[in-house]
């Protein structure tokens, strides 16, 4: 017998010969322990540019394009996320209040003009994704194509966002059982039981956050098309009982009370509420560096937000807005932004005197808020672990084990977690209130900087004497469509400022409460600025001119031109209608 088909695992065979191997497989609890340790592949490089001041974009870039995190997302997973990832209580609890607020003309009106904003931002981010699926992404694109101080200060703000908003829906989460319990049990056990399961959920790796999110958004996207045909069926005068019942509904709200509520001022806060509701959409960027092939991948999922805008916000609000009028008392009843007793959806099944439905729309509601707590734990600890990797975080939050996890990222989110449990004191509401207040303004500035980041970029790729054919994938409404996001995110910072300054009411409100109501609104604003000015004035940092861009490092495929020139060849063979349906999906 050859001496090389000596079976190993034969405790009764002879040992390996000097200068041999053989191969061992520790117990499940040896390995699972092991697991935790730090990937053995990882490089600790110290920066070209040693000293206080100076920052190295090089080493940055390297860093990022290096990272140890494992691909292991497939097309289905980042379809999944980009097409549910932003569907949660924005739509399902918030547009309540911006019915209330703005009337439902409003309503379509802001939310289309974030839709727009939002198709020209994520074509920016895919373009950029998928030639450079980079850890940390869009605070990645700002250190490498604006200024690492910009880059510093988004990366940072981005974290806090998640953060923040872990604590904030576990508390959302227990308040969706309160809907069945009526606060017969404590918000501390729900706190406890869903923080450890968020927790569990992101310790199975990306791969875990990958099918949770696959499944929360298969059940979001039910229940929102499920509504969208239920909602025709009660305006046409199909409900079994209620105040709808047998009655023909069509545009009667928009007559009585009317289309529009509270004027311009009205229009600009449901925009404010609009931006927030939209908030995650980016995720599915930051994802790309976990994508087995994002080249593949990620060019369908960015595609697809179009379909999202479209079906999921502007035709649900459509038929909310026909069904339900804005001088609703309950859309302000609610108790916070995940009380279904709030939800346009729910008022709608219960005007139509539908029993049981109002429960199962509360699960859709807890599931959304579990899959926005789940994202909070994965952006969070991926977004610390690229700063750590660039140096503009403690180097321990870079800490990935042999899984592909940023195991200290993970365990810091995590932590911040259990300040859920303020939720069970008396001023839970004031203390939440200025937390969210930090990162109030987070989505604002990472889309408006995504956008810029593409303008910068496609003018070094010009520059530095490259052609938009070697892309491989393109933003569709292209440089254009990135200062047309830019300038609507700067709208958007406006609008918040003057609804922050005179909000709805500002007439009878004490000098106290505008004062509270301003800083709420735009607290994050100067901390951002704070991050920037701070960092750019101890390191000197400075912008990042095109001629200097780094349009190398990151790049998976290195015979990227060959590999395009096969699909384009094969995309020419394809009919007229596979050509077309490729362009939108």
């Amino acid at each position: 017998m050859d001496p090389e088909k000596i079976p190993t695992s034969d405790s009764s065979a002879s040992p390996p010969a000097y200068g041999e191997t053989a191969p061992t497989r520790g117990g499940l609890g040896r390995r699972f322990i092991d697991s935790f340790k730090r990937d053995p592949n990882v490089l600790i490089s110290k920066p070209a540019v040693e000293g206080v001041h100076g920052y190295d974009i090089e080493s940055a870039a390297k860093a990022t394009a290096a990272s140890p995190l494992q691909r292991k997302l497939k097309g289905r997973h980042l379809q999944m996320i980009a097409i549910g990832g932003s569907i949660g209580t924005g739509l399902f609890v918030g547009s309540g209040r911006a019915l209330n607020a703005g009337g439902p003309a409003s309503l379509l009106i802001a939310f289309g003009l974030i839709g727009i904003m939002l198709y020209c931002t994520m074509h920016a981010l895919g373009e950029m994704a998928v030639l450079f699926p980079v850890a940390g992404s869009f605070s990645a694109y700002s250190t490498r194509f604006l200024d690492p101080a910009w880059g510093f200060a988004m990366g940072w703000n981005y974290a806090l966002q998640w953060l923040i908003v872990l604590p904030l829906e576990i508390v959302a989460a227990s308040i969706t059982v309160d809907y069945w319990t009526h606060g017969d049990i404590s918000e501390a056990a729900w706190v406890t039981i869903f923080l450890l399961l968020i927790i569990s959920i992101n310790l199975f790796g990306v791969k875990g956050y990958g099918e949770a999110e696959f499944v929360f958004s298969i059940i979001k996207i039910i229940a929102v098309i499920g509504f969208i045909i239920l909602g025709i069926v009660i305006n046409c005068g199909g409900s079994p009982g209620g105040p709808y019942k047998g009655s023909y509904i069509g545009g009667r709200y928009w007559h009585d009370p009317g289309a529009f509520n509270n004027g311009f001022k009205g229009l600009c806060s449901v925009f404010v509420t609009a931006a927030f509701a939209f908030a995650g959409t980016e995720l599915v960027g930051l994802a790309a560096a976990e994508t087995a092939n994002p080249r593949k991948s990620l060019p369908t999922a960015i595609k697809q937000v179009f379909w999202r805008i479209t079906l999921f916000y502007i035709v649900s609000l459509t038929i909310i807005g026909l069904i339900v009028p804005y001088n609703e008392a309950r859309l302000l009843g609610g108790g916070s932004s995940a009380d279904a007793s709030a939800s346009p959806f729910v008022i709608a099944i219960k005007n139509a005197g539908i029993g049981g439905l109002d429960s199962v729309m509360n699960v859709v509601i807890m599931i959304a808020v579990l899959s926005v707590g789940n994202s909070s734990i994965y952006g969070s600890s991926r977004t610390l672990a690229a700063l750590a990797e660039q140096r503009q975080a403690p180097r321990i939050l870079a800490y990935v084990d042999r899984k592909g996890r940023p195991l200290v990222g993970i365990l810091v989110a995590s932590a911040l977690g259990f300040l859920g449990y303020i939720g069970a004191s008396d001023k839970s509401g004031d203390a939440f209130a200025w937390m969210l207040a930090l990162s109030g303004l987070s989505s604002i500035f990472t889309w408006g900087s995504i956008c810029l980041a593409h303008v910068r970029f496609r003018s070094g790729w010009r520059k530095q004497g490259h052609h938009l054919d070697e892309l491989a994938f393109r933003s569709q409404p292209g440089v254009i469509g990135s200062w047309i996001g830019f300038a609507i995110n700067v709208l958007i910072l406006i609008a918040q400022f003057w609804v922050g300054f005179a909000p709805v009411g500002y007439k009878k409100k004490s000098a106290t409460e505008l004062v509270q109501n301003f800083f709420e609104a735009y607290l994050a604003f100067p901390i951002v600025i704070a991050f920037y000015i701070g960092y750019k004035a101890w390191y000197r940092t400075p912008f990042v001119r095109s001629a200097n861009m780094d349009l190398k490092t990151g790049i998976r495929e290195l015979n990227l031109a060959e590999l395009l020139a096969d699909e384009r060849a094969e995309r020419a063979r394809w009919p007229a209608w596979k050509r077309a349906y490729k362009v939108l999906c």
